[in-house]
């Protein structure tokens, strides 16, 4: 009767991607300058859809233009649970910050 699941392990963590990945294959994640995943905090889920409940700061970006998210779980192995396209992709200048806005990562079961 299928395969048993497993809670993620948390925190959940969100990384940036410079290229969006696939449902079988991940983006290709920023890295260099001070980049590293940020935790990832929601707020409870109302008709099936949340959102991050805190601001997301990256600081010390390296150089590039940054298209997506991703969100990971914090096992030894890390597995992608989610990914997404920005809305608007973002191009930064060495030592630049990225923010997201509490609110403005959304997720939704559909």
């Amino acid at each position: 009767m299928g395969t048993a699941t497993t809670a993620p392990t948390l925190p959940l963590k969100v990384a940036l991607v410079t290229a969006n990945g696939s449902d079988s294959a991940a983006g290709t994640e920023a890295t260099g300058g001070s980049y590293a995943r940020k935790n990832l905090t929601v707020g409870a889920a109302a008709s099936g859809a949340t959102s991050n409940s805190a601001d997301l700061v990256w600081s010390g970006m390296p150089a590039g233009t940054f298209v997506g998210v991703e969100i990971w779980d914090s096992a030894g192995t890390p597995v992608r649970l989610w990914y997404g396209a920005l809305a608007a992709s973002r191009t930064v200048l060495a030592g630049d910050e990225i923010k997201i806005t509490a609110g403005s990562l959304s997720f939704a079961l559909q």
